[in-house]
């Protein structure tokens, strides 16, 4: 038997049972949930690293979206919500990295 101990997309364990295996899973409490969806979002952004391939961005996208969902939030919701950040601080197309800042007159 492999072991896991790593917390799955729904599907996961019907998947397993069309080929023929049996999935041994346990549905986690609200704490045990939030500290595996942070596993999971080090994971899929571990992968999009080494890969660089779009796919997993849509992973690291839908581990975001479910901790939000857990708490009423939905992926609507987020959206707006950084589509107002968005409109107040842009986003990074220009590219800037920066180095230090220090106090002067406005």
């Amino acid at each position: 038997m492999k072991t896991y101990h790593k917390l799955v997309r729904d599907k996961i364990p019907e998947i397993i049972r069309e080929q023929g295996e049996i999935p041994h899973v346990s549905i986690l409490s609200n704490d045990a949930y939030q500290t595996e969806l942070e596993k999971k979002l080090r994971e899929e952004t571990a992968e999009y690293l080494e890969s660089r391939e779009p796919e997993e961005l849509a992973d690291i996208l839908e581990v975001v979206f479910a901790p939000g969902e857990a708490s009423g939030c939905s992926p609507e919701q987020l959206n707006r919500l950084r589509e107002e950040k968005h409109a107040r601080n842009e986003a990074f197309q220009n590219r800037y990295y920066l180095i230090s800042k220090e106090e002067g007159t406005p």
